[in-house]
């Protein structure tokens, strides 16, 4: 339950509201008296008060917000002061939402607006990073938007400037798993071209509904943006033209120096793209068929008798009963073609398909122990989760990886669901150590420190 606002804010404040509990404060809608307009103040929560790297962080907000104030694409820092011992900032206050409400229901937004939200970020993180200012946690939640639907970018809180980074232990990854460049999700230290690949992601997302990445794992989610290669757009929304996924590999780009020099190049290059699509070329059909003694019978016939064999050879596969089930060795087809002027023969062999594993083999990888044992939570199924991830945790201890981290999170969650208390508190710490603060860790943390 959040305090009494007005307990908290100076006496120029009045009407005050919330807006937003959550992360490291409350959030309140005010109107400024002396002046006349609505504000947003930040208040950071009682409980981080006295924690002095805390408010180190949250002065750093308010010092690299401060540096850009002034560019029409950020929001505006008004005052930074204190008030009952909790630091407080005054910003501008947005009444349009955020991209996450525009993206929550899961369906594509209209490209010509996402190309305007999309120019709007990138001269704003052009400005910050000309500035010497990383975010380091963009996302659809961190833009806003003003009441004629202009973007702004927010939260500046786990940003890092030149002299301001510090606070940041080395290794600690910031930012939301879904928004992750490769490199922080291997804990290196986040840069421009990191804020440039989540904006990115973002694009991606407004454009197809749905993150390019998207996974119910947190852990599989990071780990893709490592691994996994850029998934087509085009085929995620095919109303898109298929010239933008160059653009998009490009953005999305595993280094570093392969993506876009700066924001506004990805996002004039994705207007070009929209504009001037260069669709895929559609190859002129060759007439083929199979050859069959009957090679005189028109050809609609042939092809009509092909599909009803490979719908018999479907059927004998499928039909209960059948000597041909998912288990059956492999075997072989040959098939000839022709097409004009030439005459092709092909030979497919059809490897056995393996019954699929129930349980990761004893050679598994920390994070697919992982991966597996958060299926299971996220089933109910706390007893057979658990000694996936005692495993998980013992083979990721020490990695300082963002894997490392949810697996911690995930082996305490697992155990309060049990009724147990061993380690919860310390699995805890150390995931928030690695990712940084998370409301989930918090909660958690609450119900062990009151039943432990």
């Amino acid at each position: 339950m959040p305090p009494r606002p007005d307990i908290l804010l100076p006496r120029r404040y009045g009407d005050i509201r919330p807006l937003a509990h959550g992360g490291m404060g409350e959030i309140y809608v005010a109107t400024d008296r002396e002046l006349g307009r609505e504000v947003a103040v930040k208040v950071l929560a009682e409980r981080y008060a006295k924690d002095e790297s805390l408010r180190a962080r949250f002065k750093r907000e308010a010092l690299a917000a401060a540096r850009l104030s002034g560019n029409h694409n950020i929001v505006t820092i008004y005052d930074v002061g204190e008030r009952d011992g909790r630091p407080i900032i005054v910003m501008e206050y947005l009444a349009g939402g955020s991209l996450e409400q525009r993206v929550a229901g899961g369906r594509p937004c209209s490209p010509a607006q996402v190309l305007d939200w999309l120019d709007q970020a990138a001269a704003a993180l052009d400005a910050a990073h000309d500035a010497g200012v990383v975010h380091r946690d963009v996302k659809p939640g961190n833009l806003l938007l003003d009441d004629l639907d202009h973007v702004k970018v927010a939260d500046f809180g786990v940003a890092s400037a030149a002299g301001l980074d510090s606070f940041t232990k080395t290794g600690t990854v910031l930012g939301t798993a879904g928004y992750l460049s490769p490199e922080q999700a291997r804990g290196e230290r986040a840069t421009a071209a990191s804020d440039r690949y989540a904006l990115g992601i973002v694009a991606w997302e407004l454009l197809a509904g749905r993150r390019p990445f998207e996974s119910e794992a947190p852990t599989a989610e990071a780990l893709a943006h490592i691994n996994a290669p850029v998934p087509s757009v085009h085929a995620a929304n095919p109303a898109l033209p298929s010239s933008l996924d160059p653009v998009f590999d490009r953005a999305l780009a595993k280094d570093p120096a392969d993506r876009y020099a700066t924001a506004s190049d990805f996002a004039s290059e994705l207007r070009s793209a929209l504009r001037d699509p260069r669709p895929t070329p559609t190859p002129m059909p060759m007439p083929m068929r199979v050859v069959t003694h009957a090679s005189a019978r028109r050809w609609w016939v042939v092809l009509l008798l092909a599909a009803l064999v490979a719908g018999g050879v479907l059927a004998a596969v499928l039909a209960p009963g059948s000597k041909h089930t998912s288990q059956a060795g492999p075997r072989t087809i040959v098939q000839t073609v022709t097409g004009p002027g030439r005459t092709v023969t092909t030979t497919t062999t059809t490897p056995t398909t393996p019954a699929p594993a129930t349980t990761p083999p004893s050679s598994a990888s920390g994070a697919q122990l992982n991966d597996a044992g958060f299926t299971k939570m996220k089933q109910g199924d706390y007893g057979g989760a658990l000694p996936l991830l005692e495993q998980a945790v013992q083979k990721l201890g020490g990695t300082g990886s963002i894997v490392e981290a949810y697996a911690d999170y995930n082996l305490a969650y697992t155990r309060r669901k049990l009724g147990q208390c061993a380690d919860v508190l310390r699995l805890l710490d150390r995931s928030e150590a690695v990712q940084g603060h998370r409301d989930e860790i918090d909660a958690l943390r609450a119900d062990a420190q009151k039943a432990c």
